[in-house]
């Protein structure tokens, strides 16, 4: 489309924008987005920048060009309007449908992420999906190191302390997990998101701001707390929140961590919204290690000196862990900081910069309901105390049998349950800034295919792991815990992991697309159903303890698929019956193999859990893939080892070109 062109370049902007305008009322698109051909995180049609701003700007940019220069730009004009345009739905069809139709380019990538241009929505998906998977597995991995690392630290630091000494250390801990919780909790999430947002407009000014914003928040936050916890703990102990005295020299211990856990919060949200997950992981096992070596360190050269001063010393623990964090994260940041430099050219000119108080107020916005989202969580166990051994007693059950049952259930089978699921909660960290990416672009298609691969790879984890706990429960209990008789609980529990995945992947895409909020009332709905579930299934006397997992997995499953509901309703997204139904049957068809297992090979003991283990994931991989629901492309979007599992695939007949 050609432009009249007249030599005063105002006047040819002024038509420019004039023309815009009349585009912007009858396809309701962003006026920005049509005038420079980007688009841009907007929740209404109206521009970032109001239109006699932008005029005023680019018409003291225009009356310096010369009539060569000035045609040049109107080419640009033209162009960026030819891209605006693709960006238009148009007969009907979605955004990325007209843009594969106009073209079959690459992806331009740029710092990272991609960068929406004339038919890249189509293309862009892949090279997102493989790097937020990449994210997902590196936290992965860290989890389980750090899960390792935190079970040996209980078995040494226990025959250090021995039981009394546990107990003084643990006396602490409750207060200090609700000081970070209130002091940090969801910022990390916040960070994320609107850096992520940030980058995506490649306004890289404007989340070096919000960084430097959130870090002196969180210093001023993270030290009045760890202040707070220092100098009020004799009135903890005064006001009887702590029962014993010689909890003091804990609580004191755990005031430091207080500031450093606080304070590093910034930097991890803020590197996990460039979407770079090998900080947090690295940081994570150094806190882990570190503290690990200080508590024992500590705890054994305080021991002479009485127990309460050793229970102090390993205290310490978790203050030296987070300030190694710390420098760890730093480090990072500085390497990001250097490589930005060569970046600043690629600046978007015309993004907005906000103030310090327009930041926080967002901030709060979005990590208020996260934090709340934390909360919860010992809500709901106080209520289960509450709850659960009152309906047993109900139920026919004595108050010794009835605590027993109820620590099988919280503290042998839950347990179980959040170890299965560490790799969708790895997931849900990865995946919020990469929804929140393509929110800020505009890319809906992209935000649909994120969301629609988190839950196709969250069912094909998630199904085994249920199966397999279930069949293994009694092995389990009795190995681990030298409980069998938590073998019930664990059953009725491990459906729970499927629907704690789903519950955990849903609300990553609400956080990413800014919808903090949903997650939290959706839990408070849950809660309420869990609540009455546990007192009626409870006190069933063939459930017993069986009735109150049933309760908490229905608490699971109601927030998991309330969230899919806003889900579908926000971007229109449902999840296929096939991704369900495969690794369902696969998952079947390894129950199947683990039983056969379990009834001829009972004489090895213990050792049967590893055979089984290793013969559910042949079992399961095989199925998976001769059912249709392990693909070639699957494979290849997974880093570091899926072409590796493609070659030995190939290799045995299945992936054939």
């Amino acid at each position: 489309m050609g432009i009249e062109f007249e030599n005063n370049g105002k006047n040819v902007i002024a038509n420019k924008l004039e023309e815009c305008r009349r585009k912007q009322q009858d396809d309701n698109v962003n006026l920005r987005e049509l005038f420079f051909g980007k688009t841009v995180n907007t929740e209404t049609s109206k521009p970032l920048v109001s239109e006699e701003v932008l005029s005023e700007a680019l018409a003291e940019d225009a009356a310096a060009l010369t009539e060569e220069e000035t045609i040049s730009r109107e080419m640009d004009f033209v162009t960026a309007e030819q891209q605006a345009g693709s960006a238009i739905p148009t007969g009907g069809k979605s955004e990325s449908e007209t843009a594969a139709e106009n073209s079959g380019t690459e992806p331009e990538e740029q710092n990272g992420s991609v960068v929406k241009t004339a038919g890249t929505e189509a293309a862009a998906p892949k090279k997102n999906d493989n790097r937020f998977l990449k994210g997902t597995l590196i936290l992965t991995v860290s989890s389980i190191v750090v899960k390792v690392i935190g079970a040996l630290n209980w078995i040494l630091l226990s025959r250090v302390l021995g039981g009394e000494g546990i107990g003084l250390y643990q006396m602490g801990f409750p207060i200090y997990l609700m000081a970070i919780t209130v002091s940090s909790a969801g910022i990390p999430v916040a960070i994320s998101i609107v850096t992520a947002e940030k980058v995506a407009q490649h306004d890289f000014r404007g989340a070096e701001r919000v960084f430097h914003v959130t870090l002196r928040l969180l210093f001023v936050t993270g030290l009045v707390f760890s202040l707070a916890l220092f100098f009020g703990a004799q009135k903890l102990i005064d006001w009887h929140f702590i029962r014993d005295a010689r909890a003091y020299y804990s609580i004191i211990a755990l005031a430091p961590a207080v500031f450093f856990v606080t304070f590093l919060a910034s930097f991890r949200g803020y590197l996990q919204g460039w979407q770079i997950m090998t900080p947090t992981a690295c940081s994570e096992i150094t806190e882990q290690l570190v503290r690990v070596g200080t508590m024992l360190f500590f705890a054994s050269y305080f021991m002479p000196y009485g127990l309460a001063a050793a229970a102090g010393g390993a205290s310490m623990g978790a203050g030296a862990g987070a300030f190694c964090a710390l420098l760890v994260l730093m480090f990072f940041y500085r390497k990001l900081k250097k490589d930005l430099q060569a970046k600043r050219e690629q600046q978007n000119l015309y993004a907005v910069q906000e103030t310090s108080s327009a930041i926080i107020g967002r901030l709060l916005k979005l990590a208020l309901p996260v934090s709340l989202t934390s909360l919860m969580l010992p809500i709901v166990a106080n209520l289960d105390l509450l709850i659960v051994p009152q309906r047993l007693e109900v139920a026919g059950f004595d108050v010794r049998h009835a605590t027993e049952l109820f620590g099988y259930l919280t503290g042998m089978a839950v347990p179980l349950v959040n170890l299965s699921t560490i790799f969708t909660a790895a997931l849900a960290i990865s995946l919020v800034p990469a929804i929140s990416e393509s929110r800020a672009m505009g890319q809906q298609e992209n935000i649909r295919h994120k969301t629609g691969v988190a839950f196709r790879v969250a069912m094909i984890v998630t199904f085994p792991c249920f199966v397999g706990l279930f069949c293994l429960a009694e092995k389990v209990a009795g190995l681990i815990y030298n409980a069998p008789g938590a073998a019930p609980a664990i059953q009725a529990m491990s459906v729970g992991i499927v629907l704690l995945g789903m519950h955990q992947v849903s609300t990553a895409v609400l956080q990413g697309m800014g919808r903090t909020s949903i997650p939290v009332v959706n839990m408070i709905i849950a809660c309420v159903a869990k609540v009455c579930l546990n007192w009626t299934l409870t006190a069933v006397p063939w459930l017993g303890i069986k009735g109150s997992a049933m309760a908490t997995v229905a608490d699971f499953g109601v927030a998991a698929l309330i969230n899919m509901y806003f889900i579908y309703k926000l971007t229109g997204y449902t999840m296929s019956f096939t991704g369900i139904v495969k690794p369902m049957a696969a998952a079947a068809v390894m129950g199947v193999a683990i039983e056969g297992i379990l009834y001829g090979a009972s004489g090895l003991g213990g050792w049967v859990i590893l055979l089984c283990v290793m013969a559910a994931a042949a079992v399961y991989a095989v199925a998976l893939t001769a059912m249709g629901g392990l693909t070639k492309e699957d494979l290849e979007s997974i880093p570091y080892l899926g072409r590796r599992m493609l070659a030995l695939g190939q290799k045995l007949g299945f992936f054939k070109n």
